[in-house]
Protein backbone atom coordinates (compact mmCIF):
# COMPACT_ATOMS: atom_id res chain seq x y z
CA UNK A 1 0.00 0.00 0.00
CA UNK A 2 1.60 3.56 -0.70
CA UNK A 3 1.19 6.45 1.30
CA UNK A 4 0.07 10.42 0.75
CA UNK A 5 1.04 12.23 3.36
CA UNK A 6 0.85 15.82 5.24
CA UNK A 7 3.02 17.33 7.60
CA UNK A 8 2.81 20.22 10.31
CA UNK A 9 -0.15 21.39 8.55
CA UNK A 10 -0.73 25.00 10.84
CA UNK A 11 -4.18 25.60 12.10
CA UNK A 12 -5.36 28.44 14.46
CA UNK A 13 -8.46 27.40 16.27
CA UNK A 14 -10.38 27.56 19.42
CA UNK A 15 -9.84 24.65 21.24
CA UNK A 16 -9.68 23.78 24.71
CA UNK A 17 -11.59 22.64 28.22
CA UNK A 18 -10.14 25.04 30.42
CA UNK A 19 -12.21 29.01 29.98
CA UNK A 20 -8.99 30.86 29.21
CA UNK A 21 -8.44 28.32 26.01
CA UNK A 22 -12.03 28.90 24.70
CA UNK A 23 -10.88 32.81 24.75
CA UNK A 24 -8.32 32.68 22.11
CA UNK A 25 -7.21 30.55 19.09
CA UNK A 26 -4.12 28.00 19.64
CA UNK A 27 -2.00 27.23 17.70
CA UNK A 28 -2.36 22.96 16.00
CA UNK A 29 -0.58 21.30 14.16
CA UNK A 30 -1.27 18.42 12.21
CA UNK A 31 0.42 15.37 10.89
CA UNK A 32 -1.69 13.25 8.30
CA UNK A 33 -0.66 9.69 6.81
CA UNK A 34 -3.13 8.10 4.45
CA UNK A 35 -2.89 4.66 2.75
CA UNK A 36 -4.08 4.13 -0.48
CA UNK A 37 -3.00 2.94 -4.23
CA UNK A 38 -1.49 5.65 -6.33
CA UNK A 39 -1.39 3.31 -9.56
CA UNK A 40 -4.16 4.49 -11.58
CA UNK A 41 -3.23 7.93 -11.00
CA UNK A 42 0.48 7.76 -11.34
CA UNK A 43 -0.30 5.79 -14.89
CA UNK A 44 -3.28 8.15 -16.05
CA UNK A 45 -1.31 11.49 -14.31
CA UNK A 46 -5.20 12.38 -13.04
CA UNK A 47 -5.76 14.33 -9.78
CA UNK A 48 -9.09 12.84 -10.06
CA UNK A 49 -7.54 9.66 -9.27
CA UNK A 50 -5.24 11.01 -6.52
CA UNK A 51 -6.04 11.31 -3.36
CA UNK A 52 -5.62 15.44 -3.67
CA UNK A 53 -3.63 16.67 -0.01
CA UNK A 54 -4.27 19.98 -1.39
CA UNK A 55 -8.39 19.27 -0.76
CA UNK A 56 -7.52 17.42 2.60
CA UNK A 57 -5.86 19.90 4.14
CA UNK A 58 -8.47 22.45 3.17
CA UNK A 59 -10.93 20.10 4.55
CA UNK A 60 -8.79 19.80 8.11
CA UNK A 61 -8.76 23.57 8.38
CA UNK A 62 -12.44 24.31 7.52
CA UNK A 63 -13.69 21.36 10.23
CA UNK A 64 -10.94 22.34 12.43
CA UNK A 65 -12.20 26.07 12.30
CA UNK A 66 -15.90 25.85 11.91
CA UNK A 67 -17.50 24.34 15.10
CA UNK A 68 -15.12 24.56 18.42
CA UNK A 69 -14.48 21.12 20.35
CA UNK A 70 -13.20 20.61 23.91
CA UNK A 71 -11.03 17.93 23.27
CA UNK A 72 -7.95 17.15 20.38
CA UNK A 73 -9.40 13.18 20.96
CA UNK A 74 -13.00 14.73 19.44
CA UNK A 75 -11.47 16.61 16.89
CA UNK A 76 -9.01 13.50 15.82
CA UNK A 77 -11.71 11.29 15.70
CA UNK A 78 -14.00 13.79 13.69
CA UNK A 79 -11.02 14.20 11.31
CA UNK A 80 -10.11 10.73 10.86
CA UNK A 81 -13.83 9.96 10.00
CA UNK A 82 -14.20 12.51 7.77
CA UNK A 83 -10.91 11.21 5.68
CA UNK A 84 -12.02 8.03 5.84
CA UNK A 85 -15.48 8.82 4.11
CA UNK A 86 -14.32 10.99 1.36
CA UNK A 87 -11.44 10.05 -0.03
CA UNK A 88 -10.12 6.67 -1.37
CA UNK A 89 -8.45 5.65 1.19
CA UNK A 90 -8.04 2.26 3.41
CA UNK A 91 -6.43 4.20 6.23
CA UNK A 92 -5.71 7.19 8.20
CA UNK A 93 -2.96 8.39 10.82
CA UNK A 94 -3.56 11.68 12.38
CA UNK A 95 -1.31 13.12 14.95
CA UNK A 96 -2.55 16.72 16.09
CA UNK A 97 0.20 18.66 18.15
CA UNK A 98 -0.90 21.25 20.80
CA UNK A 99 2.27 23.33 21.39
CA UNK A 100 1.03 25.81 24.21
CA UNK A 101 -0.98 23.47 26.40
CA UNK A 102 1.68 22.68 28.79
CA UNK A 103 4.60 25.79 29.54
CA UNK A 104 7.46 22.80 30.49
CA UNK A 105 6.63 20.89 27.66
CA UNK A 106 7.81 21.53 23.65
CA UNK A 107 4.21 20.04 22.80
CA UNK A 108 1.69 17.59 24.03
CA UNK A 109 -1.02 15.89 21.26
CA UNK A 110 -3.51 12.74 20.08
CA UNK A 111 -2.03 10.40 17.43
CA UNK A 112 -4.71 7.86 15.95
CA UNK A 113 -4.61 5.76 13.50
CA UNK A 114 -7.83 3.91 11.79
CA UNK A 115 -8.85 1.84 9.31
CA UNK A 116 -12.25 2.04 6.59
CA UNK A 117 -14.88 -0.38 7.56
CA UNK A 118 -15.49 -2.58 4.25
Amino acid sequence: MDKVYISQLHVETIIGVYDFEKESKQSLYFDVEMLTDIRAAAESDDINLAVDYAKVSEDIITHTTAKPVELLETLVEQLAALILKNYNVTQVKIKVSKPAAVPAAQTVGVEITRVKDI
